[in-house]
């Protein structure tokens, strides 16, 4: 992507910001497969087995983005967002079909599918924006991993919120609304949403900036979950709800006051500044040791010069140097690096076993007597927010201030989870909410952490495939947590049938009390014991890595 910068100065990064934020709050759909998980699991007669397959669907889908990261350095982010509005509109569609009734009914292998295309635009609206954003901004990568993975965390509170405002809690307006809006989002940011030449020196107004999207974040959430909870106690005017709806669009839009204000109250450049800007501003992929470097062959030997350009034109083939961590890497060179999948280990431990209760969320709030799952998805949403943003900013500060690795905050998380997952077999209605939001903050860390962590230690060139194969670790985790979670419901469920101490519910057999997860949780508390093992391993390995780039005065970026 470096050849599709722009001229410095000639656009802001903030209006693409700006516009990411949109992208990102609308990118989670797959995050809101519990809202309508029930009608789907009645529209097809399926058992809980199935449902837990469709949703390992939806996280199949959201994380394949190995394709979408090959072609993010060649190709425009306009046509990434375009692909994305194509994916949601199709698989969207089909399973609002299905819901609806409006079609004749469709095979269970055929809304699989679906589910996967659908929440695979997600897969293609982040790595968009978040490549893009990333390189605009490489000197502030944990807040802008935190920011627009906070918003991507918050996708299932806004959707919630829509879903009991605006669509009275209707499943089939939902996947409407997913059909048409998540297509709508993209094509309107395609304009935006552009690399642009970052300027390379830290300055305060640009940390001013970065605290108020925060901050305005951070009050999006917490309305987020209040509006949700007062709607499910109180019965609201349609005008009411419509308000509350208005409110948050507001809260949405807020970051695009930034690149506003910068063109409205223009700050007065002295003499001679603008010299000393261009000398601070440097293209994205600097070349590397290894690569002729042209721009200055006027000062260059003659004999030198001849040297270069027959290296250019491959006349002299030099050996490419192994890089060190902290480096550029090439996308098969990080995967031969222990670090690499010490981090996919960490991270399909923690993300896959989170995104298993969640897309269990109606049924292991149905089996600790709590008939409404909105209230739940929301405060996972939330706590998935704060987790992706608070993990991008404290890691910040971990590296800038003591040089501590970012991955000790998933040590700790992965600690906090084993406790949780014990608590959440104990399958009690007094704890559901409070165990939900703190597995929703431990989920959201590790997707913070692990995009920052993996660009410093493979770089930004490759960025978008090193990112995006990690992420696989998310639908693999799914895959084999929900298969055991769903497998072991149906069981305790057909128990209780065939004892009479339940009936079907809409044709569907429905498990009732703590025996009907407790197992997974036991389980998923094991894993994350691995997984703090893993962290400890992984952070002890990279703690050099972050005293080269960050014990100095300047940071050391590589990949800009």
């Amino acid at each position: 992507m470096a050849g599709l910068a722009v001229k410095a100065g000639s656009r802001p990064p903030w209006l693409g910001l700006g516009a990411a934020v949109w992208v990102q709050a609308s990118a989670g759909t797959s995050s809101a497969f519990a809202l309508y998980s029930h009608a789907l699991k009645v529209a097809l007669g399926a058992d809980q087995s199935q449902i837990a397959l469709l949703g390992v669907a939806c996280n199949v889908g959201d994380s394949l983005g190995l394709l979408p990261g090959v072609v993010c350095n060649k190709l425009h982010p306009a046509l990434l967002l375009l692909v994305a509005a194509a994916s949601g509109f199709l698989g969207y569609g089909a399973t609002w079909l299905a819901v609806s009734g409006i079609a004749p009914a469709l095979p269970y292998w055929l809304i699989w599918i679906a589910l996967c295309v659908g929440s695979n635009s997600g897969a293609w609206m982040s790595t968009a924006v978040l490549v893009t954003n990333m390189r605009n901004f490489p000197l502030s990568r944990g807040a802008v991993a935190g920011i627009l993975k906070g918003y991507s965390g918050l996708s299932a509170a806004v959707y919630t919120a829509i879903y009991t405002g605006a669509l009275h809690g209707s499943a089939a307006n939902l996947l409407l609304f997913l059909t048409l809006g998540v297509a709508t989002v993209c094509l309107l940011a395609m304009y935006f949403v552009r690399p642009c030449e970052p300027s390379l020196v830290e300055n305060s107004s640009e940390r001013v900036h970065f605290l108020f999207v925060q901050i305005s974040s951070a009050l999006l959430g917490v309305y987020l979950v209040a509006a949700t909870t007062l709607d499910n106690f109180v019965t609201l005017s349609p005008a009411l709800n419509y308000s509350l709806l208005a409110i948050m669009v507001i809260l949405i839009l807020s970051p695009i006051a930034i690149p506003v204000k910068m063109t409205l109250f223009r700050t007065n450049q002295r003499k001679g500044s603008s010299a000393a800007d261009n000398d601070h501003t440097e293209p994205f992929i600097l070349p590397s040791s290894t690569e002729p470097n042209l721009g200055n062959i006027e000062d260059e030997d003659p004999a030198d010069i001849d040297v270069l350009l027959a290296e250019g034109e491959g006349a002299v083939k030099q050996k490419r140097k192994k890089p060190r961590r902290g480096e550029d890497f090439r996308f098969r060179e990080a995967l031969l690096k222990a670090d690499f999948w010490l981090l996919f280990g960490v991270f399909f431990i923690g993300v896959g076993s989170g995104v298993t209760v969640l897309n269990n969320l109606a049924q292991i709030g149905i089996a600790a007597g709590s008939a409404d799952t909105t209230i739940a998805v929301s405060l996972f949403s939330l706590g998935n927010f704060f987790g992706r943003l608070g993990g991008g900013a404290v890691s910040d500060y971990l590296v800038r201030s003591r040089t501590i690795p970012r991955t000790v905050l998933i040590i700790g998380t992965q600690l906090v989870m084993i406790i949780n997952y014990l608590v959440f077999a104990l399958g009690l209605y007094a704890t559901l909410y409070i165990s939900v939001g703190i597995l929703g903050i431990c989920y959201g860390v590790h997707f913070s952490v692990m995009v920052s962590t993996s660009s410093e230690l493979f770089g930004l060139k490759q960025f978008g495939k090193i990112y995006n194969f990690i992420l696989l670790a998310n639908p693999l985790g799914a895959l084999v947590f929900s298969s055991l979670a769903g497998y072991i419901y149906d069981l305790e469920a057909a128990k209780q049938h065939s004892a009479g101490a339940v009936g079907d519910s809409e044709n569907v057999t429905v498990c009732y009390g703590p025996s009907c997860f407790r197992l997974t949780f036991c389980v998923l508390s094991g894993m994350a014991c691995l997984g703090t093992l893993l962290g400890v391993v992984l952070t002890v390995r990279i703690r050099p890595v972050y005293q080269k780039l960050y014990g100095g005065s300047q940071p050391r970026i590589s990949g800009h």
